[in-house]
């Protein structure tokens, strides 16, 4: 029981053990420092920014007051956005991070196999053209261009499709190409062809394009020879396999470099009426032409763009021929010299026809064409084409296309082609 002449309150007693506990107490400052030097490592290579005010970035941890950088970067992380000690709050977690050119270098070294570089630039992620890195690389097998881009789409637009979806066959000759939605709803493309769509040279061009679901667009273009052009092939192929593409391009590091770049200001809406043509759906370029195709015969495949281009493959028992077709607004602009020497029909129409070898690799293949344009300020062009093979790519299967060339011509002035105005 407790003497009423001399009090022992519970908070005295509180207050005396931890004053034993503190005065026992010794840091360990030699660990704490190490600490703080293996948090600021790991956050430099996730490559955030450093803010003072809470934000979750590259942790530079204090002991007794010193600012403590990681120890194999002496200068620290190079981030001109970073926040320094005492910036007010207010203003340090508004900083961005910065990617400087070299450190777009750098995380790409870092992320390639072992080997030798060369010829390096780079923009950093503030540039007005937009982040992007390239280097020449040379595994041992012979040196090789790889180059990078970073940009901003709009999620769920058709820049999204063109660039994770594989091209036609009938469009762009490849070896290879898939294109897979990933966990985190990114959709990847890994892409093996080449660079000269007539395969005039052997350069091959194999390219990874990831696409996230919030619109981080990153790319990686590679090259069996040290440029992309006009270079000699100095190697069977490029040096990362499609595993090792789809490593790098899904690095974290790369989506934080889409994060960095700059939003561009939003012009004001206009409420003035839009004066230009929008574009031509590609599938109603497709509906049309297989609408005005002759008796007998038969669609075997389409295919085309998003606008202006549509393509139709046909049979007429003698084997296969491809249709091609183009559909433009304003091309009034140099109709003069593109049309010299043709043809002008009475309401104004330009023709111009030709009869040539193939654009493509294919061995023997015709390519008859028929090029017209409407007169009037839009400078509304159809144009058809078609061959003696159904894969310009390939060698020819039949003697002369499925259509005659007044047949095309026929096609190429149906009014038809006026709904699409």
């Amino acid at each position: 029981m407790l003497g009423t002449d001399r009090p022992d309150p519970f908070e005295d007693r509180l207050s005396a053990a931890l004053r034993d506990a503190g005065d026992d107490f010794q840091a360990d400052r030699a660990a704490l420092v190490s600490a703080g030097r293996v948090r600021g490592r790991r956050a430099l290579l996730r490559r955030r920014t450093a803010v003072v005010g809470g934000v979750a970035g590259v942790a530079l941890a204090g002991v007794g007051g010193a600012l403590v950088l990681p120890a194999d970067d002496p200068a620290g992380p190079d981030r001109t956005g970073a926040a320094s000690v005492g910036t007010p709050k207010s203003t340090a977690t508004a900083a961005a991070a910065v990617f400087t050119g070299d450190d777009l270098l750098r995380e790409l070294k870092g992320l390639l196999p072992r080997g030798t570089y060369g010829e390096e630039s780079a923009r950093a992620s503030d540039h007005q053209l937009g982040p992007a890195a390239r280097l020449v690389y040379d595994d041992g097998a012979g040196a090789a261009a790889i180059g990078m881009g970073f940009a901003r789409v709009e999620p769920g637009s058709a820049q999204v499709r063109e660039l994770t979806a594989c091209p036609d066959h009938n469009v762009t000759p490849y070896d290879d190409c898939t294109s897979d939605r990933l966990p985190d709803g990114s959709t990847l493309r890994l892409y093996q062809g080449y660079e000269y769509p007539d395969l005039r040279v052997d350069t091959k061009l194999w390219t990874a394009d990831l696409v996230t679901a919030e619109g981080q667009h990153v790319s990686v273009s590679e090259w069996n020879s040290p440029a992309e052009k006009d270079a000699p092939v100095s190697r069977d192929e490029p040096p990362l396999s499609t595993e090792r593409l789809r490593e790098l391009v899904t690095a974290g590091v790369w989506r934080e470099v889409v994060d960095a770049i700059p939003e561009s200001p939003k012009p004001p809406r206009s409420t003035a009426p839009r004066t230009e043509r929008p574009e031509v759906s590609g599938k109603s370029v497709g509906d049309t032409l297989a609408g005005l195709l002759p008796e007998g015969l038969d669609v075997v495949t389409r295919g085309g763009q998003e606008s202006e281009y549509a393509y139709l493959v046909v049979d007429d028992g003698r084997g296969r021929s491809l249709l091609q077709v183009n559909v433009q607004y304003g091309m009034a602009d140099g109709a003069g010299q593109a049309y010299a020497g043709g043809e002008i029909l009475p309401d104004g129409t330009r023709i111009v026809t030709r009869q040539e070898p193939g654009e493509k690799a294919g061995s023997g293949v015709l390519m008859w064409t028929v090029d017209t344009l409407r007169p009037g300020p839009a400078g509304f062009r159809v144009v058809i084409s078609a061959f003696n093979t159904g894969d310009q790519n390939k060698d020819a299967t039949r003697d002369a296309p499925a259509l005659t060339m007044e047949q095309l011509r026929k096609i190429a002035l149906s009014t038809e082609w006026d709904r699409l105005r």
